[in-house]
């Protein structure tokens, strides 16, 4: 145990450098708001200290390291971000005795929650081989320590909360399926993560769901009373999480993901806008809106307008977007293929990572650590068929193996990283049905963060099995 344990320092002590130099030493790397911070600040306790900033400095172009405290629970907003953002705040005002914010408490936070989960995952006993256990640090590094991911860690965004959360997750679900007997400690460790993965926002709801199904897998894995009751009642809180953050997303959300789904989805480029709307059950007037979001300004019939709110907002859904698309297949395809060519790009390319007071270029992006997030956007194919092709054969392999399990804490494993997939098909879908194109990049982080981990499982299996056959060779 004494040499694992040093040779597990090394990659950790890695990790914790690599965020050190980006994150907490000047220049500091993060993303600059787009709008959506102020959901955040609000209920957490935080605002802008320059009231009389310009706008075009305060959003897109520069990253902020400071804001000013105010009073907590303002805003209203609920997710699993707030608590955390709330919890840095506190820690700030004591640290700093009620003077400026330093969003780098944040990042501490989450680069401890991100070296956690790759603790947990270099201490499987998956990793049997130190072939595996070298793949698992070096691909861990590579991927996930990528600048595109990293530099959301000095922002209020909630794609941290996805990162940390889902590895957590997979980290802590992985070590239950090899536990004998499992225990209630990493259940609950379990449990924490894949709820506040559902809860970090609205769009990570239905991984709530799929997490909630896997939760049940898990409960033949101990035949204990106490392991079957808080088994048991692990999926009730998952979906319970997931209602909450539907039914509780703000009206302002919903209403912006409505017109986007709309009228920068299903009727951006579409050569029959009139008809698209007949079949949603609207207007066909309305289709002077084609190809417009929700913030462009001087359009035909303001977004806000009264007109409608009378003849669109209350007459559209997104179960009625699905069904468009289910009716619809080649339509269908056609934006899954535009969904495709952005699937590939975890960084947004208008939001800088840099404070202004540092002198570098509006909305410069940061080019520390950023081989695989290049990599993935310069080399690997951004094509639908690549993706799905790639998908099925890490689903096929894994269901190979699952049916060649001995034990049920094989088939567990199995089980567990079959959930990726399906998470990744969810968060490939969802964004395209709630707010058409907009966002994309951004919008498909989740995914991105699936795609990687399918990635960094077959890399590693593949070392694994290679190794094993050269020596096999070498006898």
């Amino acid at each position: 145990m004494k040499n694992k344990w040093t040779w597990e320092w090394l990659p950790l002590t890695a990790a914790a450098a690599i965020l050190s130099f980006m994150l907490l030493l000047k220049p500091i790397v993060g993303v600059a708001d787009n709008g959506d911070f102020l959901r955040i600040m609000g209920t957490a306790g935080l605002a802008y200290p320059d009231q009389a900033e310009p706008r075009a400095d305060r959003y897109f172009a520069f990253m902020h390291r400071q804001f000013a405290f105010t009073g907590l629970g303002g805003g209203g907003y609920v997710s699993a971000e707030v608590v955390l953002v709330t919890a840095a705040s506190l820690i700030g005002r004591w640290l700093l005795g009620g003077q400026l914010f330093d969003i780098r408490i944040l990042s501490v936070v989450y680069s401890i929650l991100l070296i956690t989960a790759f603790a947990i995952l270099l201490r499987l006993r998956l990793l049997a081989s130190p072939a595996a256990r070298i793949a698992c640090a070096a691909v861990f590094l590579l991927l996930f320590l990528d600048v595109g991911y990293t530099a959301y860690f000095n922002s209020l965004f909630g794609e941290p909360m996805s990162l940390v959360f889902l590895l957590l997750t997979l980290a802590t679900a992985l070590r239950l399926a090899e536990q004998r007997p499992p225990r209630l400690g990493a259940l609950a460790g379990f449990a924490v993560a894949a709820i506040c993965l559902t809860a970090a926002k609205l769009q990570n709801a239905p991984a709530g769901l799929l997490l909630a199904v896997l939760a049940l897998r898990l409960l033949p894995l101990s035949a204990a009373p106490a392991w079957r009751r808080f088994a048991a009642a692990v999926p009730a809180l998952l979906v319970l999480t997931a209602g909450i953050m539907y039914f509780t997303a703000p009206a302002e959300l919903k209403t912006i993901n409505q017109y986007q789904a709309v009228y920068y989805g299903i009727l951006k480029d579409s050569p029959t806008p009139e008809q698209d709307l007949r079949e949603l059950g609207l207007d066909p007037k309305l289709a002077d809106l084609q190809n417009t979001n929700y913030f462009m300004p001087n359009t035909a019939i303001p977004q806000q307008s009264e007109e409608l709110k009378r003849t669109f907002y209350p007459h559209i859904s997104h179960r009625a977007i699905a069904w468009f698309y289910v009716t619809h297949p080649a339509r269908f395809w056609d934006k899954l293929q535009v969904t495709a060519n952005n699937a590939m790009t975890i960084r947004p390319g208008y939001l800088g990572n840099y404070e202004k007071a540092e002198g570098f270029k509006r909305g410069q992006l940061s080019s520390s650590f950023n081989i695989w997030s290049e990599l993935k956007r310069r080399v690997l194919p951004h094509s639908l068929g690549a993706l799905l092709s790639f998908g099925s054969l890490y689903s096929l392999v894994l269901l190979a193996v699952r049916t060649g399990a001995r034990s049920r804490s094989e088939t567990a494993v199995c089980e567990t990283l079959l959930c990726i997939p399906l998470i990744a098909a969810v968060a490939f879908v969802v964004p395209l049905i709630g707010d058409g194109e907009a966002d994309m990049e951004k919008h498909l982080f989740l995914f991105n963060i699936c795609f990687d981990i399918m990635v960094a499982v077959s890399l590693i299996w593949l070392v694994h099995h290679a190794v094993n056959f050269l020596r096999r060779r070498a006898f």
